[in-house]
């Protein structure tokens, strides 16, 4: 929204493709069926919804043709379309990271993200009695949703020990410093509902015949192993697990973007290796929707000078992208991801939900055929073939195989069709751009 407000701002025509049913999304998440429509795309930009980009391909003498399909993945009325462009800022941002344990293939087992959704974007609480898991500040506005539609949040367990983490640099306290107000309400939030903060621990287990009904939560040491003797059992009828987010790369990918540390590598301008296109937001490393405002503003004013406009410099922008930056490498720093987590794992434990594959499969079909690399696991092992393409266990997988080219959230993401389309969508050629 920011890129395109930005680039419209200056002159230029702008075609937003958005996935979402309104304006807004992840962050400001309204629900297109309930009339709400707290935002109006600006004059000189057409908003596409329900809209999505399923393939990238470069066109001769500069810029991408755009594919993009508009409705839903499997509604009969579903139109297509391709469009030329010179310029093309990215902001697919990202999705929860969730990682394995007994029992997580249960039905009330969400990631915190989806819970959050459900109950800003529609009121819907995902249980009675929850307990959130996982790493990073997250956890805490997830809990804040929780309970405004009516949840039991039987507690936050934090994975981490992040006070220790923020005091031992003080430069990332800084650099953070912005939240501490957002940080209070939330803890005089948790406060007045009693609702019990736990740091250095995790649930381990989900339990329950045809749905959740307790689980196992442990203490865990410094690499994230349990500590023997810390495992108690808690009765809940849902659980929400969040260990950080990984960015939506595929489209970054398909584009032939470089990457740094798992994210698009951008300069100054937003402007990744590829010339003609920026990238914006989680993409280019997770500090929250400000810093993510600030990189669209700064990303759609280069677009609308490679088209041709003459805009003045965003200063304020790239200052708070100054800042959003140094924010997100604090958070990187403080919500690390040891691998301690694979212990965890009993050999029956499904790493791929998808494909039910254990991991126990997983660990015997990378050993006994030597798989090395993302295709050879897949082939010999099935994990990332199913429905999500490698989207929930593809960081996992690649965290557990240690394969060449199976390292940071891009080794899954190497698709040419990012999005789901019909074999007959295929063979019917868009309309020829415009």
């Amino acid at each position: 929204m920011a890129a395109a407000r930005a680039a419209a701002g200056h002159g230029t025509g702008v075609l937003l493709v958005d996935s979402g049913g309104a304006l807004g999304g992840q962050y400001h998440r309204q629900d297109a069926l309930a009339g709400r429509d707290r935002f109006a795309p600006p004059p000189g930009v057409e908003h596409l919804p329900h809209s999505v980009v399923w393939a990238l391909e470069p066109v001769p003498g500069g810029g991408h043709r755009v594919h993009i399909r508009t409705g839903p993945a499997d509604g009969p009325g579903r139109t297509g379309r391709s469009v030329e462009t010179r310029a093309l800022v990215l902001a697919t941002g990202a999705y929860d990271r969730a990682l394995p344990f007994p029992g997580w293939e249960l039905p009330g087992v969400f990631t915190a993200g989806a819970a959050q959704a459900l109950a800003k974007g529609q009121g819907v609480r995902v249980g009675e009695r929850v307990l959130l898991a996982g790493t990073g500040p997250f956890l805490l506005p997830v809990a804040a949703s929780l309970t405004a539609v009516g949840a039991e949040v039987a507690g936050v367990l934090e994975a981490a020990e992040p006070v220790t983490a923020w005091l031992r640099r003080p430069a990332d306290v800084v650099a953070g410093r912005g939240r501490l107000g957002e940080l209070a309400g939330y803890a005089a939030l948790l406060a007045r509902r009693r609702i019990p903060y736990r740091r250095r621990a995790t649930v381990v287990a989900a339990h329950g015949r045809d749905r959740v009904e307790a689980v196992t939560t442990a203490r865990l040491d410094a690499g994230w192993s349990v500590v023997p003797g810390s495992e108690r059992r808690v009765a809940v009828d849902a659980v929400c697990v969040g260990f950080g987010f990984v960015p939506q790369l595929e489209t970054a990918v398909a584009a032939g973007c470089a990457l740094d540390g798992g994210f698009v590598a951008v300069d100054a301008a937003q402007a990744t290796s590829v010339p003609g296109v920026f990238a914006a937001g989680e993409l280019t490393g997770v500090g929250g929707a400000d810093p993510a405002a600030a990189e669209g503003e700064v990303a759609g004013t280069a677009a609308a000078r490679l088209l041709g406009a003459r805009p003045a410099p965003p200063v304020a922008a790239l200052r708070r992208v100054r800042a959003g930056r140094r924010f997100a490498a604090a958070l990187a720093r403080a919500y690390p991801v040891p691998d301690g987590w694979r212990t965890w794992l009993r050999e029956d434990t499904l790493v791929c939900r998808c494909e039910e594959v254990s991991y126990g499969e997983l660990r015997r079909s990378v050993e006994e055929r030597e798989a090395l690399g993302v295709r050879a696991v897949k082939l010999v092992s099935r994990v990332g073939l199913g429905p999500c393409q490698g989207r929930v266990c593809g960081p996992n997988v690649a965290c557990l195989t240690g394969s060449p080219d199976s390292s940071g959230p891009a080794a899954f993401a190497r698709r040419p069709i990012a999005s789901p389309v019909r074999l007959g969508e295929l063979a019917e050629p868009d309309p020829p751009p415009p």
